[in-house]
């Protein structure tokens, strides 16, 4: 048996048309927007709250938590509103939640004058520096967390995490399966390549996210039961399970946003055909770096990245075998084919309009 879910994360223009980033939008700009939004009883335990009482709905603001003295959060640096979906056992039930919660939380936003645009790296922000600098108690915080420590990373990317988990799966094959979607993560990436703009102009490859981020943030997380299972590894690998529906997840944190919820489908089929397989042997425990820069910045054209893609996607339709879900594998070999990614349209359409904004502007057209 197994589980979905996706958690999304949405950037904006702002009502003057700009990139509403950390710089210039408050947290309450996005609060006043979740506040408008729905809440489902039904959608707890198995969604996280969290401390700060910030996650309590399906959508919540993502961003940087700021303390005084104690475990309490004074602020947040806001830098966009993330949309989660409750557990399902089937990928359609997933994608087609968040396209509802997406629909709405457009409603709500263009009440207020933002307008939901994709981004998966902030198109003129390189890094994050908290303002004002972090106090001693927000560092001693951060450095017995490393993953923490990597905000000036995560304040200016989005992505997606795809969920899946399988019932009763031991916790030494879980991390195996971690260990492998580590291993292939560099030649699967390139489906969702949607970050070439960079500083305010293009990027000289096709994921600048992908570029910044590997060896330094997981690429898979696996939630774990008990503390004495997790295996030591920066960036990690294994994560204890913060609430009991947790337990079993294999998160992939690597892809880039995608503003076809379609295609998180197809990467879940992908992912439920890597966890079946039982042919591909590569495992590592941390995201190799030069790899994932060569993926970023060539993608498909790589032939290296190609054909490994091509391997990939074959064992999964052979472990799927007469899935109905086999199906929805198309688009990737779609994309395949004509060695294409989102990336390559935005920049096509950046050459004609000469403008950021308006590229992402025809973004979430459909």
């Amino acid at each position: 048996m197994f589980y979905f879910g996706i958690e999304h994360e949405v950037a904006f223009l702002n009502q003057e048309g700009k990139f509403a980033d950390f710089t210039h939008t408050k947290f309450a700009d996005f609060a006043q927007i979740v506040e408008k939004l729905p809440t489902y009883p039904s959608d707890y335990p198995q969604l996280r709250v969290g401390d700060a009482g910030i996650k309590q709905k399906r959508w919540y603001i993502e961003g940087f938590e700021r303390f005084a003295d104690s475990d309490q959060p004074i602020d947040c640096s806001a830098k966009g509103i993330e949309i989660r979906t409750t557990i399902h056992t089937t990928i359609q039930g997933a994608v087609k939640e968040l396209s509802e919660s997406f629909h709405l939380l457009r409603e709500v936003a263009e009440s207020f004058g933002y307008i939901p645009v994709l981004a998966s790296f902030n198109p003129y922000k390189t890094v994050f520096s908290p303002q004002p600098p972090l106090n001693d108690y927000e560092i001693k915080q951060l450095q017995a967390y490393p993953d923490e420590q990597t905000a000036n990373i995560y304040m200016v990317s989005y992505g997606p995490d795809l969920n899946i988990s399988v019932a009763d799966m031991s916790t030494e094959r879980l991390i195996d399966i971690g260990q492998k979607l580590t291993y292939y993560s560099p030649y699967i990436v390139p489906f969702t390549y949607s970050s070439p703009f960079y500083d305010g102009s293009l990027w000289e490859g096709l994921s600048v996210r992908t570029f910044i981020r590997t060896g330094k943030r997981s690429a898979t997380l696996v939630f774990v039961e008990k503390a004495e299972q997790l295996i030591l590894s920066v960036p990690s690998l294994t994560k204890v399970a913060r609430i009991p529906a947790e337990i079993g997840r294999i998160e992939f944190k690597a892809f880039d946003s995608c503003d076809d919820f379609n295609i998180y489908g197809a990467l879940l089929a992908l992912l439920k055909g890597l966890i079946l397989d039982e042919t591909l042997q590569g495992r590592v425990t941390t995201p190799d770096t030069a790899l994932h820069e060569l993926s970023a910045k060539e993608g498909f054209d790589n032939e290296d990245i190609f054909n490994n893609a091509k391997k990939v996607i074959q064992a999964a339709e052979l472990a799927l075998n007469n899935d109905p879900d086999l199906k929805l594998l198309t688009p990737l070999k779609v994309m395949l084919e004509q060695r294409n990614s989102k990336s390559h349209k935005l920049i096509e359409m950046f050459q004609k309009l000469g403008s950021i904004e308006e590229v992402l502007r025809k973004t979430y057209q459909d």
